[in-house]
């Protein structure tokens, strides 16, 4: 099961380029679901259903409770903004959390949870987009505690472990991104735990999601990090359903001399359901 996380930067930069770069990359990939940030919706379009319509896929969204606060970034008011997912198989169930904040900093941020019927079992998806502010890490342990209680609450009734994704906004060995790991430090569900997919990647691969190379990164806003990320629950599940088997950067450079977007995505593939040894299909 291939599965993508990407932050596609909202109405940003040269957007109608872009989108059509984002295209490009994910239909070269032939992801199996994908996790959305920043997605736009606007005058009755939206961009996970073009996404979703030029790939033949399902798709659903969650728009921000507190999208004027990102309007005013752009002056286009009206223009919603968002978390999607894209997925091969139906969207059976969904459900969506608004992600703590102090009022000065929220700007609606979301958790999107998404059960997907696919072969051999439903697979619990979600996609998240945490604070930003580079001095919010007590912000984003608040939301990740909030995120892990969304998750446990909706992780039952299948053997595929909840595989969560987004962008993070937080550096891979800071306090929120070990707390809701779990494996680090005391988990932040009881006996939820999780796996960063990037822990399974070669390690001379270029890991930064958030990188200089990409000219629509802010220089000011700090070196180039990983902060987005594919996290698996663990352990995997019977026959190692969930189990990381690749992972690495994707849409990390220009398309048509278009950046898609000033995060790179990451993509993964995990042990299906069906690939698992003793069940149908393996």
């Amino acid at each position: 099961m291939r599965v993508v996380t990407w932050n596609v930067w909202w109405r940003f930069g040269p957007w109608a380029e872009r989108q059509k770069a984002v295209l490009a990359v994910l239909r070269e990939l032939r992801p199996d679901v994908v996790g959305l940030q920043e997605v736009w919706a606007a005058d009755g379009e939206n961009l996970a259903g073009w996404l979703a319509g030029e790939l033949g896929l399902h798709w659903t969204w969650a728009a921000s409770p507190a999208s004027e606060r990102w309007q005013r970034r752009i002056g286009e008011p009206g223009v919603e903004i968002g978390n999607a997912v894209l997925s091969r198989w139906p969207v059976v169930e969904q459900d969506v959390l608004r992600l703590p904040a102090p009022e000065d900093v929220d700007d609606g941020r979301l958790a999107l949870y998404a059960r997907l019927d696919a072969p051999g079992g439903q697979v619990p998806f979600f996609t998240a987009h945490l604070t930003s502010h580079l001095q919010a890490s007590a912000i984003r342990c608040e939301q990740v505690t909030a995120l892990a209680g969304f998750v446990a609450a909706r992780r039952d009734g299948t053997d595929f472990p909840p595989v969560v994704t987004g962008d993070f906004n937080a550096w891979p060995d800071s306090d929120e991104i070990r707390l809701f790991g779990g494996t680090r430090t005391s988990p932040a569900a009881p006996g939820l735990v999780f796996f960063d997919a990037w822990e399974y990647a070669d390690p001379a691969a270029p890991s930064a999601t958030w990188d200089h190379a990409n000219p629509y990164v802010h220089p000011g806003l700090g070196p180039s990090t990983r902060i987005d990320y594919i996290h698996v629950g663990a352990p995997a599940g019977p026959g190692g359903v969930g189990t990381v088997l690749h992972v690495r950067r994707a849409g990390d450079g220009p398309v048509g001399g278009v950046w898609p977007s000033d995060h790179s995505a990451v993509v993964a593939d995990l042990q299906s359901l069906t690939d698992a040894p003793g069940t149908p299909g393996s």
